[in-house]
């Protein structure tokens, strides 16, 4: 049985991919939501989130 420091839950993974993996892809969303925060509009920054989430579901796929 894994204890809880070790065991690799699924939020874990989560953080350790969006902060390794996938640092580019959020790094780019990020600087385009800050680049627009003042000026909000619906989609203007999708293109950027849609890569960032399509490598977080890539990195975060069991391999069994």
């Amino acid at each position: 049985m894994q204890t809880a420091k070790t065991s690799t839950t699924p939020l874990r993974q989560l953080a350790l991919h969006s902060t390794t993996t996938c640092s580019s892809h959020a790094t780019t969303y990020g600087k385009c939501i800050l680049a627009a925060y003042t000026d909000v509009r619906k989609d203007s920054c999708k293109q950027e989130f849609e890569k960032f989430g399509q490598c977080l579901r890539e990195a975060m796929k069991r391999k069994w």
